[in-house]
């Protein structure tokens, strides 16, 4: 594994699911253009309304989304995260499945959320995601590569959850990819402490894609998608409006890190 340069998309994605394939296209050209070889979009980057909108287009979603992911992977030669977006199964639901597609176009690694958002916040807008997603039922695996280090993923809501990134460590992860859609009410005072945390503890590169602003009727995001060192150190922040967050990924650092900070080996409980 060398150095090399990953990127964080941030997008504001709508229900039209063709207008939010060019818009992350576009996103995807500015950071290959600026020398990313690790690209990550956002949870919902395909499509963002309503949860019975999606149920509905679930297919047609799925089938773009997945068809989208590799033809960008090969043509702009990066190694490509879809962040999540909806994969119909049984019983008039989906799964919220991010997909990490390599430079050939081939699958790499699938991973069903497993944590949904069923959450009661003072925002004026009902979270249920359980009424329409399916919970998967696997932890998710690393994906090991010589080139860009070993690469963990999970989907937003995870983030609260240490233990699935304490496995992650566990199986040998390097980077921890969290693509999320952060509600913008809980993201101002949890989105960056949360990711910096996940890297900290784990002595690992957080690269963090993320929605931002307003995606319909009362709905938004917090933004700051956002790329953190194993020191807990950030080291790209997107802000709030549409774009990219890049930094380098350094094995030298994260190598430093481990040696200073040896927690992983200290662990008295598993």
């Amino acid at each position: 594994m060398n150095s090399y340069l990953a990127a964080a998309v941030q997008m504001t994605s709508t229900p039209d699911v063709d207008k939010n394939l060019v818009e992350a296209e576009e996103l995807i050209d500015l950071a290959v253009r600026q020398g990313a070889e690790l690209v990550g979009l956002p949870e919902n980057f395909s499509f963002l309304g309503t949860e019975a909108e999606k149920l509905q287009k679930a297919e047609e979603i799925a089938e773009k989304s997945e068809k989208f992911l590799k033809k960008m992977a090969q043509r702009f030669q990066v190694t490509l995260l879809g962040g999540g977006f909806p994969v119909p199964v049984e019983g008039n639901k989906a799964y919220n499945t991010a997909l990490l597609i390599n430079t050939n176009g081939q699958e790499i690694a699938r991973y069903q959320k497993v944590h949904l958002f069923d959450v009661n916040i003072p925002d004026g807008i009902p979270y249920r995601e359980s009424s329409t997603v399916m919970a998967g039922t696997q932890l998710p695996s690393v994906c090991q590569s010589d080139r860009l280090g070993n690469i963990g993923l999970s989907v937003c809501y995870d983030v609260r959850f240490p233990e699935l990134y304490r496995h992650l460590s566990q199986q040998g992860a390097d980077i921890l990819f969290v693509p999320a859609a952060f509600t913008a009410y809980t993201g101002k005072d949890h989105w960056q402490v949360l990711i910096q945390a996940r890297a900290i503890e784990n002595t690992c590169y957080v690269v963090a894609p993320a929605q931002t602003g307003n995606h319909y009727a009362l709905r938004q995001t917090h933004g700051h998608a956002m790329i953190v060192d194993p020191w807990g150190a950030i080291l790209a922040d997107a802000g709030e409006k549409p774009g990219v967050a890049i930094a380098e990924i350094n094995p030298s650092r994260l190598k430093q890190v481990r040696q200073q900070m040896p927690s992983l080996q200290h662990r008295v409980f598993a």
